[in-house]
């Protein structure tokens, strides 16, 4: 298949995009097989759609770059761990590339990007602390949403007339909110789920003290993740945990004349 048939079957395949994970892995799947000679091309159909498409069918593209970065990453690990491995992380170099535009496509200025303006924050986060994509490029772009004037009821008469323009009908706003039901479930259903490495058949950990540190230096080990996950959810210590500490210690060293610690 030439260049030019992978874009227009790519192109179609996304334009029926929807909140399904059948639907999207069935993107994803088109987009792995045909990276290696048409990688770029189906990046700019990708930005292309996302720059164009409708409010729905951006958070739809969205969702699905959450998936194919996913799944770059799944086989990157598979071909290290066969000996085959490859230099790049395919698209997930793009998205990190272009995540501030892609951003921007999805949730634009005002009152018409409010829809997808939550669930992008709930992707970026989960890109943040999978380390999908840089922490410090995700911070930025989160930065930059919170930025954002929050659009009130008293803007001029154009925006107004801008807005009714781009209002949602009502049988889009039924399949918007069974659409987030979907991706909302999916997404919790990944939110804790950490990276892991594929290692090949028979080979096994070492008990060790320190963390493991793999070939590449500047590899991100999965313990560092949820080390740093834990310590950003943890709350600072105060007196809870002081009367915790007296109560634990009291049960497992009672004063002079008490009882000793009930086990059963």
């Amino acid at each position: 298949m030439d260049p030019f048939e992978v874009r227009i079957q790519f192109l179609n395949l996304l334009k029926r995009l929807n909140a399904s994970q059948h639907s999207i892995q069935k993107v994803v799947t088109f987009a792995i097989k045909y990276f290696p000679p048409c990688g770029e091309d189906i990046w700019d159909c990708i930005v292309e759609e996302c720059q164009k498409g409708s409010i729905n069918a951006r958070i739809n593209i969205l969702y699905f770059l959450d998936s194919l970065c996913d799944t770059c990453l799944l086989v990157k690990s598979h071909s290290s761990a066969t000996g085959t491995s490859q230099s790049t992380n395919q698209y997930v170099d793009f998205v990190s590339r272009d995540i501030g535009k892609i951003v921007q496509c999805v949730v634009p200025a005002g009152r018409e990007g409010l829809p997808n303006l939550t669930s992008t924050k709930q992707i970026l986060q989960n890109w943040r602390n999978k380390r999908v994509v840089d922490p410090q490029t995700v911070d930025d772009v989160l930065a930059s949403l919170e930025t954002r004037a929050v659009p009130t009821s008293s803007s001029s008469p154009s925006s107004s007339r801008k807005s009714s323009h781009s209002s949602l009908s009502r049988n889009e706003v039924f399949k918007r909110i069974e659409e987030d039901r979907e991706r909302h479930k999916r997404l919790r259903e990944r939110r804790w789920v950490q990276p892991t490495s594929h290692r090949a058949p028979g080979q096994m950990n070492l008990l060790a003290f320190m963390p493991l540190s793999g070939d590449n230096d500047n590899e991100v080990l999965e313990i560092d993740v949820e080390f740093e996950n834990d310590w950003e959810t943890t709350s600072d210590w105060n007196e809870d945990d002081d009367e915790a500490c007296v109560e634990e210690s009291n049960c497992c060293f009672p004063m002079e004349g008490e009882g000793p610690m009930d086990l059963e």
